[in-house]
């Protein structure tokens, strides 16, 4: 008889906070509350406050699409654009 382990699902979902990738989230709250505390004028809220939701959805709307996205998208940028046909990788 074959054996078999479960996988959990909660240890194979990827970490989304607030219905997006948890870095990128959390890098827009940032940088929003830090808009609207540093520079302290009604303008720089309102636009803290614009700045965040607009990342919230966005963010949100890409991980609905992929979770992992940004991670994705880092690894095949770093690709080359060209690969040479050779036989070892010292060359």
């Amino acid at each position: 008889m074959l054996n078999t382990i479960p996988i959990y699902r909660a240890l194979n979902k990827p970490m989304l906070f607030m219905g997006g990738e948890r870095e990128l989230m959390m890098l827009a709250a940032l940088v929003s509350l830090t808009l609207i505390f540093v520079a302290l004028s009604i303008q720089s809220a309102m636009l803290g406050i614009v700045l965040w939701l607009f990342a919230a959805a966005v963010l949100r709307m890409m991980a609905k699409k992929d979770p992992l996205m940004s991670k994705i998208f880092v690894r095949q940028a770093r690709y080359k654009k060209y690969y040479r046909a050779v036989a070892s990788a010292a060359a």
